[in-house]
């Protein structure tokens, strides 16, 4: 190469796979809404409630990486509306209840649907996350 020459850069495109195992995403979404890790489905996914394993005890999968963030109380509140809106409206088509009775079935009911459907919804989200390969550390790079 004469000297002074531009040199070009070759990118290296060679695909570098994890060293956990990476599972199809309908699997990954499977594992995760039932609160398994969501790589090897052999190992649970949540500490506490919504607390996510920092790593996988058995195929060592880094799920803490996972920064689900505000995406299932979203997709929560998205289906929980889904249920209720409809389900309260045909209860006022058909009955006509005062405001009470409405208060009485669906604040209780919402509240239920919410806290019962949030930790299915981000173990989905995180298997999601997980067969994409969107578990990456924290930063730019």
């Amino acid at each position: 190469m004469p000297e002074g020459a531009p040199v070009r850069w070759i990118p290296d495109r060679a695909k570098k796979l994890p060293s956990w195992p990476v599972p199809r995403l309908w699997t990954a979404l499977c594992r995760g809404a039932t609160g398994h890790c969501p790589a090897c489905g052999e190992t649970k996914l949540f500490r506490r409630f919504l607390k996510v394993e920092p790593v996988c005890a058995k195929c060592h999968a880094p799920l803490g990486l996972a920064k689900a963030d505000d995406a299932p109380p979203y997709f929560t509140i998205v289906v929980v509306g889904h249920i209720i809106v409809p389900l309260m409206l045909f209860v006022e088509r058909e009955w006509t209840p005062d405001l009470w009775v409405h208060s009485a079935i669906f604040i209780p009911l919402s509240l239920g649907l919410a806290i019962g459907l949030l930790q299915p919804i981000k173990g989905m989200t995180v298997g999601i996350m997980t067969s994409l390969g969107m578990l990456t550390p924290e930063g730019p790079g």
